[in-house]
């Protein structure tokens, strides 16, 4: 293998320098468009996060009203429940004091009565 001529070998170096001088610039633009990707990327990361916010916001809210619906049917029916309950305990006291004002009527016309001897 032999060894191209000198003026070829410089032509080759000068073609290489040519590209080496190249690339600060081409970092420099790298640096640019990389300094911009992290700008933008920083800005749609804050916009979904406040997206993220307000739809979990809006879902909390939706809960909250779904289960105060819930809860004030569940209050409701139990009032009724409750309220039901009493009337059939007062019914059944009613009942219940009927009886001993009839007994006590009874046992005071047994005294009454005129003792058999």
């Amino acid at each position: 293998m032999s060894t191209p001529p000198l003026d070829r070998r410089v032509a080759n170096l000068e073609e290489k320098m040519a590209v080496l001088e190249e690339l600060p610039a081409r970092v420099t633009a790298l640096e640019v468009q990389l300094s911009q990707f992290r700008g933008e990327v920083r800005a749609e990361f804050a916009a979904t996060r406040s997206e993220l916010r307000d739809e979990i916001r809006a879902g909390d809210e939706a809960t909250r009203r779904e289960l105060r619906g819930v809860i004030d049917d569940a209050v409701t029916g139990l009032r009724g429940e409750i309220n039901a309950g009493d009337e059939e305990t007062r019914r059944y006291m009613r009942v219940l004091h009927e009886e001993v004002i009839a007994r006590i009527a009874t046992i005071g016309e047994r005294r009454s009565a005129p003792k058999k001897r």
